[in-house]
């Protein structure tokens, strides 16, 4: 079942504004940039925010349907159950992005009003610890 929000994921026009901000406003800490490499979709930063974890991704055109989404943890061995309960429910259900080996696995899914979801099976360490031995391979 549900254990927590995992992770909390923005999309943002410009990213160095946004990062002023959060840090400004929020006393976020910055826990990574992806600087030139995309691991994900597009560069991104990751902030803790009063003890959760946001990410903050960049693309300059936001539509309707964009990745902002909420991301809930859950448990690798419960993933069957909840895909199984998107269909059943008549949900969008998107392909998972690309991974990198150890940073978990990922549902994602609209809500009958276009609201993004991600049910995520990793941990910010985990995803922090995939990112740095690929960077260490290349």
């Amino acid at each position: 079942m549900i254990e927590s929000v995992s992770h909390i994921t923005f999309v943002v026009k410009d990213l160095e504004r946004t990062t002023s901000l959060y840090k400004e406003l929020f006393g976020a800490k910055e826990v990574y940039y992806s600087g030139d490499q995309l691991h994900s979709i597009s560069k991104e930063r990751f902030f803790i925010i009063g003890g959760q974890w946001i990410a903050v991704m960049e693309n300059k055109e936001i539509l309707n349907k964009t990745y902002h989404h909420v991301a809930f943890k859950i448990r690798e061995e419960d993933v069957d159950y909840y895909q199984h309960k998107i269909k059943q429910l008549n949900l969008e259900m998107k392909k998972p992005r690309p991974r990198i080996k150890g940073e978990g696995y990922s549902i994602y899914f609209y809500d009958y009003d276009n609201n993004f979801f991600e049910l995520h099976t990793g941990t910010l360490n985990e995803r922090l610890s995939a990112y740095q031995n690929v960077d260490k391979d290349q």
